[in-house]
């Protein structure tokens, strides 16, 4: 069913005051924080707050002699709106739905055709780059609270699900005493979170491997942790050696990554995951900072075309069980996520509004950014409930024949694709509230841009 688990702004416009203030919404701070998308500026100027905007001295007009020509006034360009960036909403929403896609189907092409992990890593860390020019401690502070809550309600889930399928933790191989300390990481995501491999049986409602399914995919909130907490020194290190900084995660996965230096146990992990997309990370600093700008595009595209030819060259020598799946290939996945995601930076066009067609999926994008982390954690889990869901139609009276069964079984894995993502939706209504709660807003049940009377910030 599935393979592994190494793989991964509500529409409210300042308003007008806003604009003329420089007062930021605190909602809308709020959700940029969380998500990861750089704001767009605005092109007027801003007043400093308190400050009312003096009034500009009018200047007499010219006289001029009777019968000459009167100039003629040009008309009054408005600048542009300052709001979210939906090119980075709809790459952060590809990517998810990318996600889902590999890890039901398990086609390891996917791992190629686009790296989300990578993709979303560059997005978070342009985020973290724009709001370091606040006191780091409050930025890794903030960060952290928003993850933890929805976590909380991830791992209450989960492990009531484990306990009540007879795990203990304390037959754990590392020792009694050390696999209930180990419970901590359900709590604060600094390491690998532990689980049964195997739990219940296979004619159970889950299959008895779901706990790895739907608990391997934290290791990405363990990654995002780290990050979160190295961004100012990165921030620190790219001002001053730029380059050094951004290869330098490429050249530590050359050397972890391959089996050069080996790390045992779930330490050599964490390292790998923080080498293989840490040169996407400091991509989004580097997008941020205006760096990517400063460089030709022509020579972008080509190095970016180079590093990613070398990722598929090293991938064809050093294949993992899954064939082409780069989540088992380090330096491939390392090499590869990094040339698409700097690609990527390097067109966007920062669109204010979805363009053409893409528009009509406007809503959807803005629910999958708003409810992000909860569709990322709840995803693996709804993939395995459409199972027992799809199996009961076989029960059907109209599908007790054979050419009935035969169509339902050659169909099947693409019906568990629609009916994910209705589960999927079901998650978001009843869990996704928790994202606004732990940002200190007014929960919504159904974030999808639609106009709201107002929102509310904690103190």
């Amino acid at each position: 069913m599935t393979q592994g688990y190494q793989d991964q702004r509500s529409t409210d416009q300042r308003s007008a005051d806003q604009r003329s203030t420089g007062a930021e919404n605190p909602y809308w701070a709020v959700y940029e924080e969380t998500y990861g998308v750089p704001q767009q500026r605005a092109d007027e100027a801003t007043v400093p707050e308190g400050r009312a905007p003096e009034a500009k001295q009018l200047e007499p007009e010219p006289e001029t002699e009777p019968g000459a020509k009167q100039p003629v006034a040009e008309p009054d360009v408005k600048s542009k709106k300052p709001g979210r960036d939906r090119y980075l909403d709809l790459l952060r929403s590809v990517a998810l739905v990318r996600v889902v896609a590999y890890h039901l189907f398990g086609w390891a092409w996917l791992t190629v055709l686009f790296p989300s992990m990578g993709v979303m890593f560059a997005l978070a860390g342009s985020l973290m780059a724009r709001s370091l020019s606040r006191p780091a401690w409050g930025v890794i502070r903030g960060r952290i609270r928003r993850l933890l809550p929805p976590l909380w309600a991830f791992s209450a889930v989960a492990l009531a699900l484990m306990f009540a399928g007879g795990w203990d933790p304390g037959k754990s191989s590392d020792g009694p005493a050390w696999g209930w300390v180990e419970l901590i990481n359900y709590v604060i995501p600094i390491g690998a979170p532990p689980f049964p491999w195997s739990i219940g049986s296979e004619s159970g409602l889950l299959e008895d491997t779901w706990a790895d399914q739907a608990v391997g995919v934290l290791w990405y909130l363990r990654a995002y942790l780290w990050f979160v907490v190295a961004s100012p020194l990165l921030l620190w290190a790219f001002r001053r050696v730029p380059w050094v900084t951004l290869l330098a995660p490429l050249a530590l996965t050359a050397v972890v990554g391959t089996g050069l230096v080996t790390i045992p146990g779930e330490t050599g992990n964490a390292v790998t995951d923080f080498a293989v997309y840490g040169s996407c990370w400091v991509l989004g600093i580097a997008h941020h900072e205006g760096f990517l700008a400063k460089i030709p595009r022509y020579m972008v595209v080509s190095c970016s075309a180079l590093i990613m030819a070398f990722g598929l060259w090293w991938a064809s020598g050093h294949l993992g069980p899954n064939g082409w799946d780069l989540n088992d290939i380090p330096l491939a996945q390392a090499t590869w996520s990094f040339g698409f995601v700097v690609i990527l930076l390097q067109y966007s066009p920062s669109w204010q509004e979805l363009p053409g067609r893409l528009a009509r999926w406007d809503k959807l994008v803005t629910l999958s950014n708003n409810r992000a982390v909860t569709i990322y954690l709840w995803h693996n889990l709804m993939i395995m409930a459409t199972f027992p869901l799809l199996d009961s139609l076989y029960n059907l009276p109209f599908m007790q024949s054979e050419s009935a069964v035969a169509v339902l079984d050659s169909t099947y894995t693409i019906w568990t694709f629609v009916l994910v993502w209705p589960l999927i939706g079901l998650a978001v209504l009843a869990l996704g509230w928790i994202e606004d709660i732990a940002a200190k807003r007014s929960p919504r049940l159904w974030p999808s841009g639609a106009k709201r009377g107002g929102s509310r910030r904690k103190a």
